[in-house]
């Protein structure tokens, strides 16, 4: 019998397949790749640039910036310049007091600010103190705060009380009245100028600003509450940086009234650093051996 055999199968090979070459980016396409990657890059570092404070400026640039009122950047930029140049004893800078006094009373708030904290870098200079002194009525809390910290290196207790609202909680409040349609959380660490919340007024979305750096420790309103004009809309505790100015301040004109407001820095919370802690102490002690 023969023996029967399985069937095997044909191996045939696959065809092989022509590999073909991936086609090649065009010069012209390698080129606009690149310059998009570029200009990615370049674009964010050319913004920081041009904002950023600290880019040194020639003389004829502060004194272009000191009057660009299309940009108050470039203001604000100048003034921190001429103060870094106070802070190193250049006398050049007195070719700009003139525009210091002037800038006091300029229609912009972060302007102003700066204003108040340059006058403060040189005690000699003409018409800084009746300038500082005519701030404390500014409108804004930081301008007020700012110009009486300043007059303090002038021997100048005039913006005390000024001084003790800064280390006090800001209450932010409706504008107008109208539908709150977003809000922040409790908790939140807040810029000066920072969205608090938002509200509806007439279709049109109105933005409510925190005044003051710091923390927002109440939230008054809820999204879809309505709210009055005046209404208060949340309270916000005062950042690390301002209590500590005020504290060292008050270190030196402060007055037997102002305990309460110090004391408050010295109790054992996170919110309070060690250094405003210890600051807040000396302070205390220092307004009661004046008092004695």
């Amino acid at each position: 019998m023969l023996k029967q055999m399985s069937a095997q199968p044909n191996l045939v090979p696959p065809p092989v397949e022509e590999i073909k070459p991936r086609p090649r980016m065009s010069t012209r396409n390698r080129v606009l790749f690149l310059l998009t990657g570029w200009l990615i890059v370049l674009m964010p570092f050319l913004f920081w640039w041009n904002t950023w404070f600290g880019r040194q400026l020639s003389g004829q640039q502060i004194t272009e910036y000191l009057h660009d009122d299309k940009k108050p950047r470039h203001i604000q930029h100048a003034l921190v310049q001429i103060g870094e140049r106070m802070g190193r004893h250049d006398s050049s800078v007195t070719r700009w007091y003139p525009d210091l006094v002037r800038l006091a009373s300029y229609p912009v708030e972060e302007v102003r600010n700066t204003d108040a904290w340059v006058m403060g870098q040189d005690t000699s200079g003409l018409g800084f103190q009746e300038a500082l002194l005519k701030m404390l009525n500014d409108p804004s809390l930081m301008v007020r705060g700012n110009a009486a910290l300043s007059l303090v290196r002038f021997g100048d207790a005039t913006g005390r009380p000024q001084i003790v609202a800064l280390l006090q909680a800001a209450v932010v409040t409706a504008p107008q009245s109208g539908k709150v349609t977003d809000a922040s959380t409790v908790g939140t660490a807040i810029h000066q100028s920072g969205v608090v919340a938002k509200i509806e007024v007439d279709g049109k979305t109105v933005e409510i600003r925190s005044p003051i750096s710091g923390r927002l420790r109440i939230l008054s309103v809820q999204p879809g509450q309505t709210v009055a004009s005046g209404a208060e809309i949340a309270t916000i505790d005062p950042g690390t940086e301002q209590v500590w100015e005020a504290l060292r301040a008050l270190y030196l004109i402060g007055q037997p009234e102002d305990i309460p407001a110090v004391t408050r820095y010295q109790r054992d919370l996170p919110e309070i650093s060690d250094a405003v802690r210890q600051q807040a102490a000396l302070t205390e002690q220092a307004i009661r051996q004046r008092a004695k």
